[in-house]
């Protein structure tokens, strides 16, 4: 595969099925407090690989790897910062191994940095873009046929990340961003101001992912479609979580919910479908049968 798939994926297929949540399920399959999915990349690797499978099975035609959380300065919450083209490198190499000769396509998954920007932080811009481009370039030397920059709240960072990947590497380029506001981010950035920045930038879709309830999720996403003529990624939580008796975070929407929104969702611009936190190869395979039906 090339960084050219995903282009024609986009010409050949109305809709395309993108995979569920990473973190909610390795929670579910043993992930401890305070482990990160990228120590898991190295220490328990077969849990990766099985949730690629799982999702795949479900119907996915595109998944992410464990790498939100695999740039640098991210990887230093988890020991694991001088190590990070390793992570990278691995967590493509599992889901390349799961998708096996299949045409589904991998996603080299990249989320914030965890750090403010300035002026709001301390991070110079330029770091930022450097801390970007190298785990894009990690990420695309080991094979990922899309980069996805996910779950970003701030334009200033969500421009670094952009131009840090496309300086290091020339695959597909997603961005999607989290409006946990309702229809705005943290930050205050709405669907509309978003897709005003960005789709002058060559990516070859912009979206949404996270969030709050399916029904904002919903509704920034109507305001994203009306906003721009880029191809809509679109991957909600699983509605808004509560935390169990294990002071887990728990989920409510069942599949057939969620299916159940998935006609609505093309309907309002949606190309590419998913689901972030919640979303189990369950949720998904509902997803994806409703999108065939």
């Amino acid at each position: 595969m090339d960084s050219h798939d995903f282009s024609n994926l986009l010409i050949e297929k109305k809709i395309i099925i993108a995979d569920g949540a990473t973190g909610t399920n390795l929670i579910q399959s043993g992930l401890k407090r305070g482990v990160t999915a990228e120590n898991w990349v190295i220490d328990n690797p077969e849990k990766i690989k099985k949730l690629h499978l799982d999702f795949i099975e479900a119907g996915a035609e595109i998944i992410l790897t464990s790498t939100f959380g695999g740039s640098e300065i991210r990887l230093e919450q988890s020991g694991l910062r001088d190590e990070y083209k390793q992570v990278n490198h691995t967590a493509v190499t599992l889901a390349k191994e799961a998708i096996k000769s299949t045409s589904v396509l991998v996603a080299g998954s990249i989320g914030p940095l965890g750090q403010m920007l300035k002026p709001f932080g301390t991070l110079e811009i330029r770091e930022a873009e450097n801390y970007y481009a190298r785990q894009a370039a990690a990420l695309c030397a080991a094979g990922v046929d899309i980069i996805v920059i996910e779950t970003q709240f701030d334009l200033i960072e969500a421009k670094a990340a952009i131009n840090g990947v496309k300086s290091s590497c020339q695959q597909a380029l997603v961005c999607s961003f989290s409006f946990d506001r309702g229809v705005k981010t943290m930050m205050g950035v709405s669907p509309s101001s978003f897709a005003k920045e960005v789709e002058e930038l060559g990516l070859s879709a912009i979206g949404i992912n996270c969030g709050k309830s399916l029904e904002d999720n919903f509704n920034a996403l109507k305001e994203l479609s009306d906003a721009t003529s880029v191809p809509i990624w679109f991957k909600p939580n699983a509605g808004l979580p509560h935390l169990d008796e294990s002071g887990e975070p728990a989920y409510d929407i069942t599949p057939d919910q969620m299916a159940g929104n998935t006609v609505a969702w093309i309907e309002a611009g949606a190309r590419i479908i998913g689901g972030c936190c919640g979303t189990t190869p369950e949720h998904l395979k509902a997803i994806a049968t409703a999108v065939t039906a």
